[in-house]
Protein backbone atom coordinates (compact mmCIF):
# COMPACT_ATOMS: atom_id res chain seq x y z
CA UNK A 1 0.00 0.00 0.00
CA UNK A 2 1.10 3.70 -0.83
CA UNK A 3 2.88 5.41 2.33
CA UNK A 4 2.11 8.45 3.50
CA UNK A 5 4.60 11.40 3.20
CA UNK A 6 5.31 14.10 5.82
CA UNK A 7 6.10 17.62 4.30
CA UNK A 8 6.70 20.26 6.52
CA UNK A 9 5.33 23.37 5.89
CA UNK A 10 4.66 26.92 7.41
CA UNK A 11 1.46 29.22 7.53
CA UNK A 12 1.12 32.17 5.89
CA UNK A 13 -1.41 34.72 6.94
CA UNK A 14 -2.16 36.60 3.29
CA UNK A 15 -3.84 35.54 0.28
CA UNK A 16 -3.68 36.71 -3.04
CA UNK A 17 -0.58 37.67 -5.72
CA UNK A 18 1.10 40.70 -3.93
CA UNK A 19 1.46 37.69 -0.74
CA UNK A 20 2.48 35.31 -2.97
CA UNK A 21 5.37 36.86 -4.47
CA UNK A 22 6.26 37.84 -1.18
CA UNK A 23 6.61 34.21 0.22
CA UNK A 24 8.53 33.19 -2.61
CA UNK A 25 10.92 36.50 -2.66
CA UNK A 26 11.74 34.57 1.33
CA UNK A 27 12.77 31.45 -0.94
CA UNK A 28 9.57 29.80 -0.07
CA UNK A 29 6.74 27.87 -2.29
CA UNK A 30 3.27 29.40 -1.76
CA UNK A 31 0.54 26.49 -1.01
CA UNK A 32 -3.14 26.10 -0.48
CA UNK A 33 -4.91 23.30 1.48
CA UNK A 34 -8.88 23.10 0.56
CA UNK A 35 -11.48 20.32 0.40
CA UNK A 36 -13.73 18.41 3.18
CA UNK A 37 -15.74 21.13 3.69
CA UNK A 38 -13.34 23.47 5.65
CA UNK A 39 -11.58 27.21 4.72
CA UNK A 40 -8.66 27.21 3.05
CA UNK A 41 -5.72 26.86 4.98
CA UNK A 42 -2.62 29.09 3.39
CA UNK A 43 1.02 27.41 3.63
CA UNK A 44 4.89 28.03 2.89
CA UNK A 45 6.83 24.92 1.50
CA UNK A 46 10.69 24.59 1.00
CA UNK A 47 11.01 24.38 -2.26
CA UNK A 48 13.27 21.12 -2.45
CA UNK A 49 10.88 19.57 -0.02
CA UNK A 50 8.65 20.10 -3.39
CA UNK A 51 11.30 18.95 -5.82
CA UNK A 52 11.99 16.00 -4.08
CA UNK A 53 8.74 14.66 -4.34
CA UNK A 54 7.99 15.74 -8.01
CA UNK A 55 11.60 14.03 -9.08
CA UNK A 56 10.03 10.71 -7.49
CA UNK A 57 7.11 10.16 -10.09
CA UNK A 58 3.71 9.32 -9.02
CA UNK A 59 3.08 12.12 -6.70
CA UNK A 60 -0.58 12.67 -7.34
CA UNK A 61 -1.03 8.92 -6.05
CA UNK A 62 0.81 9.76 -2.83
CA UNK A 63 -0.33 10.54 0.21
CA UNK A 64 1.12 13.72 1.99
CA UNK A 65 0.23 14.48 6.01
CA UNK A 66 1.13 18.53 5.75
CA UNK A 67 3.00 19.12 9.19
CA UNK A 68 2.88 22.53 10.26
CA UNK A 69 4.78 24.26 12.94
CA UNK A 70 2.01 24.67 15.93
CA UNK A 71 1.80 21.00 15.78
CA UNK A 72 -0.90 20.19 13.96
CA UNK A 73 -0.97 18.03 10.48
CA UNK A 74 -3.25 17.51 7.65
CA UNK A 75 -3.46 14.53 5.41
CA UNK A 76 -3.84 15.39 2.18
CA UNK A 77 -3.14 14.79 -1.81
CA UNK A 78 -1.07 17.12 -3.87
CA UNK A 79 -2.96 17.74 -6.59
CA UNK A 80 -1.32 20.78 -8.61
CA UNK A 81 1.68 22.31 -9.16
CA UNK A 82 2.03 25.57 -11.03
CA UNK A 83 5.66 25.90 -12.84
CA UNK A 84 7.65 29.01 -14.18
CA UNK A 85 7.55 29.00 -17.66
CA UNK A 86 11.26 29.71 -18.17
CA UNK A 87 13.17 28.07 -15.04
CA UNK A 88 10.54 25.59 -14.33
CA UNK A 89 10.80 26.10 -10.99
CA UNK A 90 7.47 25.51 -8.82
CA UNK A 91 5.02 28.54 -8.45
CA UNK A 92 2.52 27.25 -5.98
CA UNK A 93 1.39 23.89 -5.07
CA UNK A 94 -2.76 22.46 -4.41
CA UNK A 95 -3.57 20.01 -1.55
CA UNK A 96 -6.87 18.67 -1.36
CA UNK A 97 -7.84 17.72 2.34
CA UNK A 98 -8.60 14.32 2.55
CA UNK A 99 -12.11 13.81 4.60
CA UNK A 100 -12.39 10.78 6.72
CA UNK A 101 -14.25 8.14 5.44
CA UNK A 102 -14.46 9.09 1.92
CA UNK A 103 -12.91 7.77 -1.00
CA UNK A 104 -10.21 9.46 -3.21
CA UNK A 105 -9.41 9.75 -6.65
CA UNK A 106 -6.04 9.06 -7.47
CA UNK A 107 -3.97 7.73 -10.33
CA UNK A 108 -1.82 4.15 -10.20
CA UNK A 109 0.87 3.11 -12.49
CA UNK A 110 0.57 0.04 -14.13
CA UNK A 111 2.99 -2.57 -14.36
CA UNK A 112 3.20 -5.41 -16.64
CA UNK A 113 4.70 -8.80 -15.52
CA UNK A 114 6.34 -11.64 -17.47
CA UNK A 115 7.22 -9.42 -21.03
CA UNK A 116 10.13 -11.75 -21.59
CA UNK A 117 8.27 -14.99 -21.73
CA UNK A 118 5.27 -13.52 -23.41
CA UNK A 119 4.06 -15.34 -26.61
CA UNK A 120 2.55 -12.87 -28.45
CA UNK A 121 6.19 -10.78 -28.09
CA UNK A 122 8.75 -13.58 -28.37
CA UNK A 123 6.62 -14.19 -31.84
CA UNK A 124 7.54 -10.46 -33.27
CA UNK A 125 4.82 -8.75 -31.72
CA UNK A 126 4.65 -5.16 -29.61
CA UNK A 127 3.64 -3.98 -26.10
CA UNK A 128 1.49 -1.17 -27.05
CA UNK A 129 0.53 0.66 -23.76
CA UNK A 130 -2.24 2.08 -24.01
CA UNK A 131 -2.71 3.66 -20.27
CA UNK A 132 0.50 3.69 -18.40
CA UNK A 133 -1.57 5.04 -15.00
CA UNK A 134 -5.02 4.20 -14.03
CA UNK A 135 -7.26 6.32 -12.43
CA UNK A 136 -9.51 5.01 -9.56
CA UNK A 137 -11.11 5.61 -6.35
CA UNK A 138 -9.38 4.47 -3.19
CA UNK A 139 -9.94 3.99 0.39
CA UNK A 140 -7.25 6.40 1.36
CA UNK A 141 -5.54 3.90 3.34
CA UNK A 142 -5.30 1.48 0.80
CA UNK A 143 -3.87 3.13 -2.17
CA UNK A 144 -1.98 0.89 -4.18
CA UNK A 145 1.36 1.59 -4.99
CA UNK A 146 0.42 -0.09 -8.53
CA UNK A 147 -1.53 -2.62 -10.53
CA UNK A 148 -0.36 -5.78 -11.92
CA UNK A 149 -0.93 -7.72 -15.42
CA UNK A 150 0.64 -10.58 -16.39
CA UNK A 151 1.66 -11.32 -20.01
CA UNK A 152 2.54 -14.85 -19.56
CA UNK A 153 -0.35 -15.73 -21.94
CA UNK A 154 -1.06 -12.51 -24.06
CA UNK A 155 -0.78 -13.54 -27.83
CA UNK A 156 -0.53 -11.20 -30.93
CA UNK A 157 -3.84 -9.39 -31.10
CA UNK A 158 -4.70 -9.63 -27.07
CA UNK A 159 -6.02 -6.79 -25.42
CA UNK A 160 -5.27 -6.82 -21.46
CA UNK A 161 -8.12 -4.70 -20.05
CA UNK A 162 -9.20 -3.38 -16.65
CA UNK A 163 -10.24 -6.70 -16.00
CA UNK A 164 -7.05 -8.17 -16.37
CA UNK A 165 -5.75 -6.24 -13.19
CA UNK A 166 -4.14 -9.56 -10.40
CA UNK A 167 -5.39 -7.54 -7.66
CA UNK A 168 -7.61 -4.11 -7.44
CA UNK A 169 -7.11 -3.77 -4.01
CA UNK A 170 -10.79 -2.15 -3.62
CA UNK A 171 -10.41 0.21 -5.81
CA UNK A 172 -12.94 1.10 -8.36
CA UNK A 173 -11.89 2.35 -11.91
CA UNK A 174 -13.61 6.31 -12.79
CA UNK A 175 -14.35 4.84 -16.52
CA UNK A 176 -17.43 2.72 -16.13
CA UNK A 177 -16.41 -0.17 -18.74
CA UNK A 178 -13.57 -2.62 -19.33
CA UNK A 179 -11.02 -0.55 -20.95
CA UNK A 180 -8.33 -1.30 -22.48
CA UNK A 181 -5.15 -0.98 -20.83
CA UNK A 182 -2.47 -2.44 -23.47
CA UNK A 183 -2.42 -4.47 -26.34
CA UNK A 184 0.01 -6.99 -28.15
CA UNK A 185 0.67 -4.96 -31.52
CA UNK A 186 1.55 -7.51 -34.69
CA UNK A 187 5.19 -6.91 -35.86
CA UNK A 188 5.64 -3.91 -38.28
CA UNK A 189 6.15 -4.81 -41.87
CA UNK A 190 7.99 -2.54 -43.69
CA UNK A 191 7.36 -3.27 -47.59
CA UNK A 192 10.38 -2.40 -50.20
CA UNK A 193 9.59 0.11 -52.95
CA UNK A 194 9.65 -1.73 -56.62
CA UNK A 195 12.69 -0.91 -58.81
CA UNK A 196 12.39 1.94 -60.78
CA UNK A 197 12.22 0.85 -64.72
CA UNK A 198 15.08 1.64 -66.58
CA UNK A 199 15.40 4.27 -68.88
CA UNK A 200 14.60 3.21 -72.63
CA UNK A 201 17.66 3.21 -74.72
CA UNK A 202 18.01 6.52 -77.33
CA UNK A 203 16.89 5.14 -80.63
CA UNK A 204 20.09 4.50 -83.27
CA UNK A 205 20.71 7.84 -85.42
CA UNK A 206 20.27 7.60 -89.63
CA UNK A 207 23.00 4.86 -91.17
CA UNK A 208 23.10 2.49 -88.68
CA UNK A 209 25.11 5.15 -86.01
CA UNK A 210 23.69 4.84 -82.91
CA UNK A 211 23.08 9.10 -81.33
CA UNK A 212 25.52 10.66 -79.41
CA UNK A 213 25.34 10.56 -76.40
CA UNK A 214 24.54 14.31 -74.89
CA UNK A 215 26.84 15.75 -72.38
Amino acid sequence: MVQTIRIEAEARERAGKGAARATRRGGMVPAVIYGAKQEATLIALDPRDVMKELQKGGWQGHLYEVALKDGSTVRTLMRDVQFHPVTDRPLHVDFQRVAPGTRIRVRVPVHFQNEDTCPGIKAGGVLNVVRRELEVLADPDAVPEAFEIDLGEAAIGDSLRWSAVKDKFGTRAVIDRDFVVATIAPPTVVEEAPPAPAAPAAPPAKGGKPAPKKK
